[in-house]
């Protein structure tokens, strides 16, 4: 198993200080040299950021009150420059007004420390804060490995590849269609590319079967939502899509599986999941048959609407949105 390079031992951690005075500079550079972490230091924020194009710190320790770019702007910076990877950042500053606080965490500070400090405080919040970021990385090469998991399962039949990243990438485009936040079209971004990991637990044979299926076999192809969530429930950070993998296949009329949700009982992720699945499937092919337009899809769930399979106002958004499309791709 290959871990993240911070994994492992925190001492081996490398901190990134940032401060114009000098004397303050070598006095952090010495703690943590002292107790093993590799440091990198900057008088100001233009050489932080231009030390962080060939060298990626673990954890960085700003002054505030800097000339030029100050210790928020630098921390904003910096937070964007790594994106979705937890990167911890200390501001050290002198002011001590709740409002300075405030802007630090608003810049997206994890922690503060008030100068005078004492050593042992800063190496305790430094540790505090790189424990945490071993957590979220161990998160993230778990999530990695059981979302590699699903696009291994769909690699092996040419006519599902790609189905599950086409689904969540649809179903959060949808999302923000109808206004839900950019967490929520995150979410379930996520909840489409592993709505059918559960199908690892069924055999090839009855998955590519050409023919109709047994009732036997058709109860074993149902069971892939309650085994997907059983793969992702030991993930708590896949909490939030639980209930949108395991009822996906429930029907708006209360006939779907597992549980025979109805109506609103339904998640709504579920609901947004199951329209987006539905007309990726329509729309590709399979060794039962060939594939549809967008059109003719699209007609089709319109006159299927009221048929009970589908949330019928979400559907009709889904209409409305991909109708959108079409017209913006044919001009």
């Amino acid at each position: 198993m290959i871990y993240p390079r911070c994994l492992i031992e925190d001492e081996k951690a490398s901190i990134l200080i940032v401060d114009d005075l000098i004397s303050n500079l070598e006095l952090m550079e010495a703690t943590f040299e002292k107790e093993g972490f590799k440091v990198q230091t900057a008088l100001n924020a233009t050489n932080a950021l231009q030390l962080t194009e060939n060298f990626t710190p673990d954890l960085a320790v700003l002054d505030v009150m800097m000339p030029g770019m100050d210790g928020y702007e630098l921390c904003r910076r910096l937070k964007a420059k790594f994106g979705t990877r937890f990167f911890p950042i200390i501001l050290v500053t002198a002011l001590t007004e709740i409002e300075d606080k405030v802007a630090g965490f608003e810049a997206g500070a994890d922690d503060f420390i008030s100068k005078p400090f004492k050593s042992i405080e800063l190496l305790a919040k430094v540790r505090s804060l790189l424990k945490l970021k071993r957590l979220q990385e161990e998160l993230d090469h778990s999530e990695s490995i059981i979302l590699t998991l699903a696009v291994a399962l769909e690699a092996k039949d040419p006519y599902t590849k790609g189905h599950s990243e086409r689904v969540g990438n649809l179903s959060a485009e949808f999302a923000n269609f109808i206004g839900l936040s950019e967490k929520e079209q995150n979410l379930i971004k996520k909840a489409g590319t592993l709505h059918d990991v559960g199908k690892i637990g069924i055999g090839d044979f009855i998955l590519h079967k050409t023919g109709i299926l047994t009732k036997e076999e058709l109860r074993q192809v149902e069971q892939h939502a309650v085994i997907g969530e059983k793969i992702c429930r030991p993930l708590h950070s896949l909490d939030a899509i639980l209930p949108a993998i395991r009822h996906h296949h429930e029907r708006w009329d209360g006939g779907g599986f597992p549980d025979g949700l109805k109506g609103e009982d339904i998640p709504l992720m579920a609901r947004i999941l199951l329209i987006a699945d539905s007309f990726d499937a329509m729309v590709s092919e399979r060794p039962y048959r060939g594939s549809a337009t967008i059109e003719d899809v699209l007609s089709r769930m319109e006159n299927e609407k009221s048929s009970g399979q589908w949330d019928p106002w979400l559907l009709q958004k889904f209409i409305e949105l991909m109708r959108r499309k079409e017209g913006e791709d044919q001009k």
